[in-house]
């Protein structure tokens, strides 16, 4: 194969890529505003498409970011994670995987109102997403091993979480209080009335030591 052709056949490969992702862009638009009733429809699974969320939480499509906040706030109205695991961008007509490194979602900012039992935490991710810690969607803190830090996740719709970026981790565990779980001191915040335990009151005190 020469190289004009080979370079033929990576253009036509591009291009169909391209009219793909612009199908898809038109398919999610006509979906509608905000978060799409992606949990009702069941549509044929339609393969892979090279597009992923990096850690950090920027969309990229085939390599190269999508610098477009809009076309980002698009493709997650219309995500979805499924039982088996997998995070899928979902239209009434079709079903495509794309590959998410950690949560689809960061939360970049958040706000505490009330104290007590009255407290509520609310996050902002960065895809304009607002969520209310509580019922529905609960905060779960995960050790990480490599760091021996933590990394706080809140639910925001169906199976998907926002990550809570580390400076919005640090204001939120400001927050905490030794609370009795179980008989078990336990250091923990509150929101809308539920209660999340972060780690044992000791091993915090054995840390801050």
């Amino acid at each position: 194969m020469t190289e004009r052709s080979e370079h033929r056949e990576h253009s036509l490969a591009a291009a169909t890529e391209a009219r793909g992702l612009e199908a898809l862009i038109s398919r999610a638009a006509r979906a509608g505003k905000g978060a799409a009733p992606v949990e009702r429809w069941n549509p044929d699974f339609c393969g892979d498409l090279d597009m992923e969320i990096k850690q950090d939480g920027t969309w990229f499509y085939l390599g190269t970011p999508i610098g477009r906040m809009p076309l980002v706030q698009l493709f997650s109205s219309v995500l979805r994670k499924d039982e088996d695991g997998r995070t899928y961008l979902v239209t009434p007509v079709e079903r495509v995987g794309i590959r998410v490194v950690d949560a689809p979602f960061i939360a970049v900012e958040m706000d505490v109102s009330g104290a007590g039992a009255e407290q509520t935490i609310t996050f902002r991710t960065n895809v304009g997403d607002v969520v209310e810690a509580g019922p529905g969607h609960p905060l779960r803190f995960v050790d990480e091993n490599e760091t021996g830090g933590l990394k706080p996740y809140v639910l925001v719709r169906g199976r998907l979480e926002a990550l809570v970026a580390r400076p919005v981790m640090y204001e939120l565990v400001e927050h905490g209080e030794e609370i009795d779980i179980g008989g078990k001191p336990m250091f923990a915040v509150r929101s809308k009335g539920e209660i999340y335990p972060i780690m044992p009151a000791e091993k915090l005190k054995r840390l801050s030591a």
